[in-house]
């Protein structure tokens, strides 16, 4: 018996959520049981009772607004612990179309792929403003060359996760989920395609993104935290190459000096030169610890992996 369970992070969304969880198809070839999982993020309106009212199967609420990460990585684990073969997610207010669900799912039951995203298909949204629209697409591109990634829509939240993936996903971010699981992902080595979904206009601002620029701040910092959590190496190599070219350049102007018989006036640069130099080797030989650490980190995710499919089994 396969089990799909749709998991919906909602906070203050009594608007949307109803028309959300009725246009989830409950019939789905090669899905035995369709369920729905609403996780409540401490919602002062009257999200629980309407999402009921709607049917959801399982209503779950925190005690207080803990945001979307911890949100979607609690919502996860409860269709884990609910016997789910495939989870959804999608958002609560109505931004996406539940009705393209067996679209989404269907590279994960032919067994092409361990997570899907339904592609926003962003350059098509007339609706989106220009900023927001170009800020995406750039993300996207830069997020998927750092990463190595295939070309993603990679802040969509409308994605499909088989069970293995799901186990193996650790969210460590407090502010979202959607940068950080992909680069686990690349990472574990998991399958990971997408398929075009054209999103809906959402007119009311968004609860994630209150100011553009300090949620760009916010997401570099994750990307830059996550990418240096699963690829040490490349980052302290790059740091440490970068300030042993920078040092260079003051070590390479006085020996210009001293050759041309004035490099007493110039002691200074050579003493800077010298000091940066050895900082990007100290961060280069750090790269190799890391990587070090890196290797135990692996070991740890495979037994947290084992241990997580024991449990829900």
């Amino acid at each position: 018996m396969k089990k799909l369970i749709v998991t919906i992070p909602a906070y203050n969304e009594e608007g949307d959520i109803a028309k959300v969880i009725k246009e989830i198809p409950r019939n789905i070839a090669g899905i035995d049981k369709v369920e729905v999982l609403v996780l409540n993020d401490g919602s002062k309106d009257n999200t629980v009772n309407i999402a009921k009212e709607a049917g959801a199967d399982y209503v779950i609420s925190h005690n207080t607004n803990k945001g979307l990460a911890k949100t979607f990585k609690d919502a996860v684990e409860e269709a884990l612990n609910r016997g789910a073969d495939i989870i959804v997610n999608t958002d609560a207010d109505n931004h996406y179309n539940q009705s393209k669900i067996p679209l989404l799912i269907e590279p994960i039951l032919n067994n092409r792929a361990d997570i899907v995203i339904g592609s926003r298909e962003v350059k098509n949204l007339d609706h989106m403003p220009t900023t927001n629209k170009y800020g995406n697409l750039m993300g996207s591109w830069f997020v998927c060359k750092l990463a190595n990634l295939p070309h993603v829509d990679v802040s969509s939240g409308f994605r499909a996760y088989s069970k293995e993936a799901a186990l193996k996903m650790n969210v460590l971010s407090p502010h979202t989920y959607t940068h950080e699981t992909l680069i686990q992902a690349n990472d574990h080595k998991l399958t990971i395609v997408e398929v075009p979904i054209l999103a809906r206009e959402v007119k009311r601002k968004s609860k994630l993104i209150k100011s553009i620029p300090k949620h760009i701040i916010k997401s570099l910092s994750v990307i830059f935290r996550t990418f240096t959590l699963y690829k040490p190496m490349r980052v302290f190599l790059v740091i440490g190459g970068l300030l042993f070219i920078i040092g260079m350049i003051p070590i390479i102007r006085f020996l210009y000096f001293y050759f041309n018989g004035a490099g007493a006036g110039h002691i200074q640069s050579l003493i800077f030169g010298t000091m940066i130099v050895l900082i990007g080797f100290i961060t280069m030989v750090m790269a190799m610890l890391a990587s070090a650490i890196g290797w135990n980190r692996k070991i740890i995710e495979e037994i947290l992996f084992r241990v997580k499919k024991i449990e829900k089994n």
